[in-house]
């Protein structure tokens, strides 16, 4: 008795190198410009006024342990309580609660930007998981899409924030208030900005990245039908 033939099923051996994986993130960036646009604009903002709260509090910080008289006056007038030697500057509690919401927006606004680019990609992700293409390549691309987006949108966003706090700083304390800054402590804070908008952004797109790699092909063929 003959065995019963088994049809060849394709089998899911496609693994691309990193530098594949990084030149196809950046070509479905640029492929999808305005969408992107809208994901950076969201860090941007979001990630500026966090740069901005942080900036802001390493300068009067500087200001406050500077002992200069005049600039803790300046202060003073400001309405800014100046702390005790010893104790740091923190948020105020409506600082904590308004920056709570903005990060928690973008990051809606990431998984809903997000969701809609994988609806959008149905075809293209059936495509590749028909010629082959792992989950885990899958998940890779959006995640690396998400790093780039993050990497751009809290970059330009940092650097605004503490370009704002500085001439901010400018036109409250005058030009002295720039001897008196501590360069270390706003690269820090321009740094922790970076690094927040980066995870702010994989956490927006970890939810649809895991929809886009669990998709069976023929779910994803035809899913714009």
């Amino acid at each position: 008795m003959q065995g019963k033939i088994k049809p060849n099923l394709p089998q899911k051996q496609v693994v691309l190198p990193f530098k594949k994986s990084v030149e196809i993130a950046v070509k479905s960036i640029k492929s999808r410009f305005f969408r992107t646009l809208i994901t950076t604009m969201s860090l941007i903002l979001a990630i500026s006024f966090y740069a901005y709260i942080k900036v802001n509090l390493d300068i009067i910080s500087s200001i406050a342990a500077s002992h200069d008289t005049a600039a803790i006056q300046k202060l003073s007038l400001q309405g800014i309580e100046v702390p005790e030697e010893g104790r740091a500057l923190g948020m105020s509690p409506q600082e904590r609660w308004i920056l709570f919401l903005s990060l928690l927006v973008c990051v809606v606004g990431i998984v809903n930007t997000q969701l809609m680019a994988v609806a959008d990609r149905f075809r293209e992700i059936g495509t590749m998981k028909c010629l082959g293409a792992l989950d885990r390549f899958i998940l890779r691309l959006f995640l690396i899409e998400a790093v780039l987006q993050g990497l751009i949108g809290s970059a330009l966003g940092g650097v605004a924030g503490a370009f704002i706090a500085f001439f901010g700083a400018l036109i409250k304390f005058g030009s002295s208030v720039i001897g008196l800054m501590s360069l270390n402590q706003i690269l820090t804070s321009v740094l922790s900005a970076v690094v927040l908008g980066c995870l702010l952004s994989v956490l927006g797109v970890l939810y649809p990245a895991l929809l886009a790699a669990m998709m069976q092909p023929v779910e994803a063929m035809r899913g714009r039908d």
